[in-house]
């Protein structure tokens, strides 16, 4: 018996340093929303046959690493004509080191074909504070309607890997304390934020937004971590942006074989103010 007209989806939540509890949990609901979408749920790359046999994949981590074999099912996967809808950390490698007894953090690129499959690897980020994010391409359906917002979250700096295409960007282009990289620097200052990367048949849609840190969240480093972050998730901006990620990641890739999907209606885009 196939699977009628149902959509198979993977998340893959988990990682460090974050408040991944309320990040599946928020991404969970918004994929309810969608009565078509049945989820399977992981903590990392390791049930590689299940995420492959989903139809498409969500994923919010941090420093959560697929292996040589997982790295290569991943890359053939999207390669082949599927959709990953990737969130803040998942593009981050972190080393903790020690620098004259202070702790600095090297993000070493120890598995490049998974960053070349993401579009980007994270290298950096100033301390948490508030931003502007920009819409750059104002008339694309993932952004359009939504006007510039302000968030309070990681601004992130990250190395670019083949061609890709920036929905959102914010501006930056200061030294940034306490990471060993400085490869994101560039001639401008334009950070993307919201950006299509395709690679095969397939696209990776990555949005760097949706930092979250709770009391438990840096332990065994810091035993109860002071004052509850919650970056982007206080933004229903930010909540508009994952339902049209979701339905953008629930209709084919055009040109591929894979069959369409009916969506259901985005919800009002946030009127500007």
């Amino acid at each position: 018996m196939g699977k009628s007209d149902r959509i198979d989806v993977y998340l893959v939540a988990g990682g460090k340093y974050h408040n991944i509890d309320h990040a599946r949990l928020e991404i969970l609901k918004l994929l309810a929303e969608q009565p078509r979408i049945k989820v399977r749920v992981g903590e990392d790359y390791s049930d590689i046959e299940a995420i492959c046999a989903s139809d498409f994949i969500i994923t919010y981590t941090c420093d959560v690493i697929p292996s040589a074999e997982e790295t290569r099912r991943l890359c053939d996967y999207v390669r082949s004509g599927r959709k990953w809808f990737a969130l803040h950390g998942t593009n981050s490698i972190l080393r903790f080191l020690v620098n004259d007894g202070d702790f600095i953090v090297d993000c070493p690129e120890e598995n490049v074909p998974f960053a070349h499959l993401l579009g980007s690897q994270f290298m950096a980020h100033p301390p948490i504070h508030e931003y502007d994010v920009l819409v750059t391409e104002p008339e694309h359906e993932l952004v359009k309607g939504i006007p510039s917002f302000k968030v309070d979250d990681e601004l992130y700096l990250s190395k670019f890997h083949g061609e890709y295409q920036t929905l959102l960007h914010t501006h930056w282009s200061e030294p940034v304390a306490n990471f060993t990289s400085t490869e994101w620097m560039k001639k401008d200052d334009i950070q993307p934020v919201m950006y299509i990367h395709p690679y095969g048949d397939g696209q990776v849609l990555y949005l760097t937004l949706g930092h979250c840190r709770g009391k438990y969240d840096m332990q065994p480093d810091i035993e109860e971590y002071p004052v509850p972050e919650e970056g982007a998730w206080r933004s229903e901006e930010f909540y508009e942006l994952l339902r049209r990620g979701i339905q953008w990641a629930m209709e084919p890739v055009p040109g591929t074989s894979c069959e369409p999907v009916t969506v259901q209606p985005a919800e009002t885009a946030v009127a500007e103010s």
